[in-house]
């Protein structure tokens, strides 16, 4: 007999539930195109472009017309999809990153010789930079966190749900340009089609990321140790538990040397790229001698797969983990394997993306929301700020970075566009509120793993009580980072290299 929900979060969980896998949801998305735009070109629906002057018309996606559309661009949609490319090339040495274990090396090696005293800041610096590794951060660094709380006598619940908010709640914060960068920047680039010739780099929210990362950091181990830590048992309640997992406790001699030989090869790159950038002279440079923009910023996604790729192979190599030149493509083979799930749903947001530019429905809609907008005179601002809530509320029910922009960006972006708001801060605003409800959202597939890890210290903890463990964090994240990010654009502070 199934129970009906009672509660609050129940409720997100229940309805969470009952939303389709993104692939349907994609199908059901375009389906709708289809309708809404044959119904508005059967009215000979119009408006009037604010750029160009013409009057633009709705066109049917179920129209002769629209068949020999679908027929002649489909594959071009889907090869076209500027994400697709980025997100492999970038997979292809993060992945390799991952399958000769440097990425699982870097984060015991910062977390196991944290100060005691830094420890709390230490996890959240480095939970929020290793989101580089994608989902081997959630693996790793809320198990670590737990042991190093035990070890340091404190509650290691508290020390898991650090090490997973530090995850997923620090996915817009980096020092570093990572996947979610070249994904989300594509999708943007795609919505912004309809309106405009501009578009964004990769590195379009770097400058506030970084400004970010210390903020999260302090914020977060004040919400940890005045807030949370107080509410729950002191380590002294868990003195007689140790854990089990030697590989999350220990790093081999082997792995040890190869960090300080990749440590060494990782600074001679780095010196060596900005021996290439600081002449004026540099071809690294446009052509008045500055970066913004230059050949190195629209490069930035080539030096980046060299620079892991570079440090991967090094330290398979020192750690013996890469044993023969075949082992090198054989693992950056193996690392692809994990993207066909990405793959196979680009193929139907780009076709939704394309057909709803195609109808000229995102014109409409942008034109007539920009329209209404302009009429009640809000500032950018307060556009900004209800985007930060919004997507964090749809975050609680549908909990993918890449399917919820893909949804939302099309309608956005050339809405706040045409109102005269910067595409790199729309982004950042979307990211900002997508970020903070990721660990309250009922929906996140990492929070069962996070609860069976805590289960280890106390099996009598439910989702209410993680839940009310999480509510802090998301709430004074999602309006405080927000009111940040706010307060920079309102100084007109550049969010990042275009």
């Amino acid at each position: 007999m199934k129970t009906q929900p009672t509660t609050f979060s129940d409720r997100i969980e229940h309805i969470g539930n009952k939303i389709p896998h993104p692939f349907y949801l994609f199908i059901y998305l375009c389906i709708a195109i289809a309708i809404i735009s044959s119904i508005l070109n059967a009215f000979d629906t119009t408006i009037l472009h604010p750029a160009t002057k013409e009057t633009v018309a709705i066109k049917s996606i179920l129209s002769s017309e629209g068949l020999i559309y679908i027929l002649n661009s489909t594959v071009n949609n889907f090869i076209g999809f500027k994400p697709l490319g980025l997100v492999l090339c970038m997979m292809i040495a993060i992945g390799l990153l991952q399958e000769v274990g440097l990425a699982n090396a870097a984060i015991k090696a910062l977390l196991l010789n944290a100060p005691k005293k830094l420890v709390t800041a230490c996890i959240f610096f480095v939970g929020i930079i290793g989101n580089l590794a994608s989902d081997a951060a959630f693996i790793l660094v809320p198990p670590i966190a737990g042991i190093i709380f035990l070890a340091t006598k404190r509650n290691p619940v508290v020390g898991v749900a650090a090490g997973f908010v530090a995850v997923a709640a620090g996915f817009t914060a980096n020092i570093f340009i990572a996947g979610t960068d070249l994904l989300l920047s594509g999708i943007t680039n795609e919505a912004i089609k309809s309106v405009s010739n501009v578009q964004i780099s990769p590195a379009a929210n770097w400058y506030f990321m970084l400004v970010s990362v210390p903020f999260l950091v302090v914020v977060c181990t004040l919400i940890t140790e005045k807030i949370i830590e107080p509410r729950f048992p002191s380590g002294e309640h868990y003195a007689n538990m140790q854990s089990n997992d030697k590989n999350l406790q220990e790093i081999s001699a082997d792995e040890y040397k190869a960090l300080k030989v990749t440590g060494i090869v990782a600074l001679l790159f780095i010196f060596g790229l900005c021996a290439l950038i600081f002449p004026e002279s540099s071809p690294l440079r446009n052509p008045k001698g500055g970066l913004v923009p230059s050949p190195f910023l629209s490069g930035i996604i080539p030096i980046l797969v060299a620079f892991f790729l570079l440090c991967s192979i090094v330290f398979g190599v020192v750690a013996k983990k890469i044993k023969h030149p075949d082992d090198i493509p054989n693992l950056m083979a193996n690392s692809l394997r994990s993207v066909g799930t990405y793959i196979v749903l680009v193929f139907v947001i780009s076709q939704f993306i394309a057909w709803f530019n195609w109808t000229n429905l995102s014109t409409y809609l942008a034109v007539s929301g920009a329209n209404f907008f302009s009429d009640m005179n809000l500032p950018p601002v307060f556009m900004l700020g209800a985007l930060i809530v919004l997507s964090g509320i749809i975050n609680l029910v549908v909990y993918s970075g890449s399917a919820q922009w893909a949804m939302m960006a099309p309608v956005f972006i050339p809405l706040f566009v045409l109102l005269g708001i910067e595409p790199e801060a729309i982004q950042m605003a979307y990211r900002i509120g997508d970020s903070t409800t990721n660990v309250i959202s009922p929906t996140n597939a990492y929070i069962p793993m996070i609860l069976a890890i805590i289960a280890q210290y106390d099996s009598k903890m439910k989702f209410g009580t993680f839940l009310s463990m999480m509510l802090p964090y998301a709430l004074i994240l999602l309006f405080g980072w927000g009111a940040l990010f706010l307060i920079y654009y309102s100084f007109g502070l550049p969010i990042g290299p275009m």
